[in-house]
């Protein structure tokens, strides 16, 4: 069991509750990089009902996590938080990897993996 990425207890807090309200309290959170975006590469996060043979497979808080291999590499030592500020609230993604990211803050792009680029 690998912990590629870390998310904050905060974070958890609401992705639990997304469950709860989607009937999905045993899936797996699935942590992932797209191509695409501004910048060639962007991050998705979604409800899994199952392990495929090439995640990993970690827990934060009681919260079952996966990532594929292919995608550890360029999320590795990211910190997924969740934040409210008088505008509202959202997931923010801090990833050491990233090397360039757009001004819409979900597209980057790595050292190693630029991605295809698209308009914003």
């Amino acid at each position: 069991m690998t912990q590629v990425v870390d998310i904050t207890e905060s974070a958890v807090f609401h992705i639990h509750e997304m469950m709860k309200n989607n009937g999905e309290e045993q899936a797996f959170l699935r942590v992932s990089v797209k191509g695409g975006g501004c910048s060639g590469l962007t991050y998705g996060m979604g409800f899994d009902e199952e392990a495929k043979e090439d995640d990993f497979k970690f827990e934060e808080f009681g919260l079952k996590i996966l990532v594929s291999k292919e995608d550890a590499a360029i999320l590795q030592g990211t910190v997924i938080d969740y934040k409210q500020s008088l505008m509202g609230g959202g997931f923010t993604i801090e990833n050491p990897n990233a090397i360039a990211s757009c001004g819409c803050g979900t597209s980057f792009r790595t050292a190693k993996k630029a991605g295809t680029p698209e308009s914003c």
